[in-house]
């Protein structure tokens, strides 16, 4: 089947013409803010991860597709951003647990696709000039150019948060009780604590601190999540009111700058955000270096953390930004990267047992 002629278009409106997959394109184009991730495996996570609510994301990798979709793969039950492009979807993917092609499942979540287009130059660009706005369109020539350049992400938290209290049990015994404020949490947060013997339950975004205290959790994980940290108010004032319970913390992500924010650090927008599996992180405190994924878009100024209260543990390799917090008066800390990562890396899975020795460890007090 021959596909329609499809466009991106970004903000300082230069174009890419490609092919048209995935569901059509309608004449008003979709429209979101343009993000490049570099993983070479996992597109149906990163397809599903809620961090990319709002997004049109741009694969590096030059095929995407081609072990098919595998839904018990997928971080979060729909897909969540906007617009997806890559240079080559696998028509004939070939996997055992494959149930169906790319194209067929973009189609079925309602999800515009463009392939055909030099996605790696694409990502030079962004690169260059930093994150900006697009459109995918099948009219260049009704695209309104005024409004491409408005688009801002709005009410993205309570957009992929869960609306009531979700449980996620382990296989065997419950050793811990977790609460996962979530905040647009993949799925495989829950999964690693599970794994670890922690009964999670997952609470809505604007839940109170003192509605959390209430399940007298034995640890409380902030996860994940799209948007502007700073946008987040409401949460960041429960937080600071969280944090007085002396209950164990661990933050992953949006979840490290929420925290950062509440004890009185700043966030700043990155040129064009870290996305993918190959960012290399420093401890600060043993030299080692680890290999990480990551998504996100906005970082913790390290220079504002107070010092009195916390210090900079991890930083990234290739840019010195801060990658991780160690908190002196409460018994918490907190990383920008992904220790859950599917598909991978893991080689910091070892902070979920970090975690469940805090909690032991308060248990025992």
């Amino acid at each position: 089947m021959v596909s329609s002629p499809a466009y991106l278009i970004l903000e300082n409106s230069m174009t890419f013409e490609g092919r048209s997959f995935g569901r059509p394109i309608e004449e008003s184009g979709v429209v979101g803010e343009v993000v490049f991730t570099t993983g070479m495996t996992g597109y149906l996570e990163t397809l599903t991860d809620p961090s990319y609510y709002g997004q049109i994301i741009v694969q590096t990798f030059p095929m995407i597709g081609n072990y098919g979709v595998i839904s018990a793969d997928f971080e979060s039950p729909r897909v969540q951003p906007l617009g997806y492009v890559v240079r080559e979807w696998c028509r004939n993917p070939s996997n055992f647990r494959s149930e169906g092609d790319l194209d067929s499942f973009l189609k079925r979540e309602g999800i515009a696709g463009i392939c055909g287009v030099d996605t790696r130059g694409i990502t030079r660009i962004i690169r260059e000039r930093g994150v900006m706005n697009g459109v995918i369109t099948a009219d260049p020539q009704s695209v309104d150019m005024d409004e491409v350049k408005k688009y801002t992400i709005k009410n993205s938290v309570a957009s992929v948060s869960v609306k009531a209290p979700v449980v996620v049990k382990p296989d065997g015994t419950t050793l811990y009780r977790v609460v996962l404020w979530d905040f647009g949490a993949k799925g495989n947060i829950a999964k690693s604590l599970a794994a670890r013997g922690c009964e999670v339950t997952l609470v809505p975004h604007d839940y109170t601190a003192e509605r959390i205290a209430a399940l007298h959790p034995d640890g409380v994980m902030l996860c994940n999540g799209p948007g502007d940290p700073a946008d987040n108010l409401g949460i960041i004032e429960e937080l600071k009111k969280f944090t007085e319970t002396g209950t164990p913390i661990f933050g992953i992500c949006l979840g490290h700058q929420l925290l950062a924010l509440a004890m009185g650090a700043r966030t700043q927008r990155l040129k064009y955000g870290h996305r993918g599996a190959n960012q290399p992180v420093r401890d600060m405190k043993t030299g080692s270096l680890h290999i990480t994924t990551q998504n996100h878009g906005y970082m913790v100024v390290h220079e504002s953390i107070p010092d009195i209260a916390a210090e900079m543990r991890y930083s990234n390799a290739n840019d010195g930004t801060c990658e991780g917090i160690d908190y002196k008066n409460i018994p918490a800390f907190t990383v920008q990267f992904h220790p859950e990562a599917a598909a991978g890396p893991l080689d910091t899975g070892f902070l979920f047992e970090r975690f469940t020795g805090m909690m032991e460890e308060r248990k025992h007090a």
